[in-house]
């Protein structure tokens, strides 16, 4: 009997590349290929991986050096990177890393079984080429979150926005949109198998757009369709772009109870000036508007963002717009970062990196120490509420709690008693820390 091969997957960066994985991990079991969890069993090693920031691509870089080890113990282990790394360097990335024996961008996974043939005969393998229509809408993925209760549900692939920071256009291609019933067929096939969360994704989610018997499906309608499979599935989705956040859309949050009342709304900057250097066409005034929208159709709404500190040019001035932004806001959550100059893209070719890195890291520093006072106050507030929350597993701390996430996407942790994973309880809050609600199962409920 033939031995079955292994692959080992491991991936880096957004929740687009996580759902990747899955994807690919599909096509290679109907290769015969068995998923394994140890890189030291694996036949096949895939790292996915992401070009967002240079330090993104220096962990990859340095977990290259260290499967080194693995291969020096296992010669005939194969080592494939995936994803907007390989898409980015391509050719040279096989030239200056010696243990990688293929070359796979995130349009080409198809393409994996016959170019891991060309490894297995002793050549190095290369498919970059990106595509205007690949989705891979009929690929069921194989989920390798083990929760078994959230799942991701890519709707949509590539971005056109073009912000002058940012390698994605060039890594990942041009938007094309998934037919909503394969979407919509994912989401009842996962709810049918338990799955109580499901978290649709794209690079600018709420571009969606379809046309179907000549009337065109927008993200708003998508959103509904995918709410109607069942009460019972939440329904989450990112990342929004600010551009595209319509009243309709909000409405649509507000109209449904399953729609989570979560949006995460990248700002960037709170400088018009620096918005206009990085091409993300709005003003501060517009996003404002919006943070007042969401306020108006989705009173409850939390709303996390990301915040690049020292982009090219940035004043003391447009620092201090960002931090009274962030005041105005007051954002949940936020994903903060010193800006990282990216090879290609047009604040690289055309736009001087000129604030020093001292500063940057100061200003930044002082962002992250706002955002966790505003993260806590969040919190705070939530003492007394009630919410619905949906059990995920057992709390980190302690098997005799577990942890599971409200509507607003906020963490809460709570005593077992005789509930279990997957069902909704009602939560008191009674406490908290900057980034968990803690509390006890309300029997008002």
């Amino acid at each position: 009997m033939e031995e079955v091969k292994k692959i080992y997957l491991e991936t880096y960066g957004c929740q687009m590349n996580f759902s990747d994985s899955e994807i690919v991990a599909s096509l290679m079991q109907d290769e015969g290929y068995e998923i394994c969890e140890k890189s030291d069993e694996a036949d096949v090693i895939f790292v996915n991986t992401c070009s967002i920031r240079d330090n993104a691509e220096q962990r990859v870089r340095r977990r290259l050096r260290e499967l080194k080890s693995v291969k020096k113990k296992n010669p005939f282990v194969k080592i494939g990177v995936l994803g907007c790394m390989a898409e980015r360097l391509k050719q040279q990335l096989l030239e200056e890393e010696e243990t990688v024996d293929m070359i796979v961008g995130p349009d080409a996974y198809r393409d994996l079984p016959a170019l891991l043939d060309k490894v297995e005969d002793g050549q190095k393998a290369i498919n970059v080429i990106l595509s205007t229509s690949e989705t891979y809408a009929d690929i069921t993925p194989v989920r390798l979150d083990k929760s078994g209760i959230t799942a991701f549900i890519s709707i949509m692939r590539g971005c056109e926005n073009f912000c002058a920071y940012c390698v994605v256009p060039f890594t990942r291609g041009k938007e094309r949109s998934r037919d909503p019933q394969t979407i919509i067929s994912e989401a009842k096939a996962l709810f049918a198998d338990g799955y109580r969360e499901v978290t649709l994704l794209g690079q600018n989610v709420n571009s969606y757009s379809w046309e179907e018997n000549g009337r065109k499906i927008n993200f708003a309608s998508l959103l509904e369709r995918v709410a109607e499979v069942d009460p019972l599935l939440r329904l989450r989705f990112a990342t929004s772009h600010p551009k595209d956040i319509s009243d309709e859309l909000l409405k649509t949050i507000g109209k449904h109870h399953n729609i989570c009342n979560a949006i995460h709304l990248p700002v960037q900057s709170g400088s018009s000036n620096i918005l206009k250097l990085m091409k993300r066409n709005y003003t501060r005034e517009w996003y404002l508007d919006r943070i007042a929208a969401i306020k108006k159709y989705v009173p409850d709404c939390a709303v996390s963002t990301d915040v690049i500190a020292g982009f090219c040019s940035e004043t003391k001035q447009d620092h201090q717009e960002t931090i009274s932004l962030m005041r105005e806001v007051g954002f949940d959550y936020a994903f903060m970062f010193k800006y990282s100059e990216r090879p290609d893209t047009l604040a690289q070719k055309k736009l001087e990196d000129d604030v020093p890195k001292d500063v940057k890291s100061a200003r930044l520093q002082e962002i992250i120490d706002l955002q966790q006072q505003l993260s806590h106050e969040s919190n705070k507030n939530d003492i007394g509420k009630t919410f619905e929350v949906l059990i995920e597993g057992s709390s980190k701390k302690s098997k005799e709690f577990l942890m599971g996430r409200n509507s607003q996407n906020k963490v809460v942790v709570f005593p077992k008693e005789s509930y279990a994973k997957g069902d909704y309880v009602h939560v008191k809050i009674t406490g908290c820390t900057t980034a968990t609600l803690m509390g006890e199962a309300d029997p008002l409920f």
